[in-house]
């Protein structure tokens, strides 16, 4: 249950950091809304994921799983500038966070 609720965490953080990006610093009302909303959901997730997966390890899942998610986004509809190896590097960000899943998995 820990780690279904850390990935959702991760997604949750792509979604307040893009928020937050929209909210253009903090005067519109729905991204500033979704941001805080999304942080609050992410944070409890994270510390829930905290109780079962070392520390070190369940950051680094959710920091990894929100800044691919992040990139992805902001590359498919933010304008963000696309790249072969923009989409490798970040293919090799979820191999490592499904790296550290395996490697927790087998202790």
């Amino acid at each position: 249950m820990s780690w279904i609720v850390l990935i959702i965490s991760g997604v949750l953080e792509a979604v307040w950091a893009t928020a937050l990006g929209k909210s253009e610093g903090f005067t519109r009302l729905w991204p500033t809304v979704t941001f805080g909303v999304a942080l609050a959901a992410s944070m409890a997730g994270l510390a829930f994921a905290m109780r079962d997966i070392p520390t070190g390890t369940a950051y680094a899942i959710w920091v990894g799983i929100g800044a691919s998610l992040t990139v992805l986004y902001a590359m498919i509809f933010g304008g963000e500038p696309a790249s072969i190896l923009k989409v490798l590097l970040i293919l090799g960000i979820v191999g490592c966070v499904v790296g550290l899943k395996m490697v927790d998995a087998a202790h």
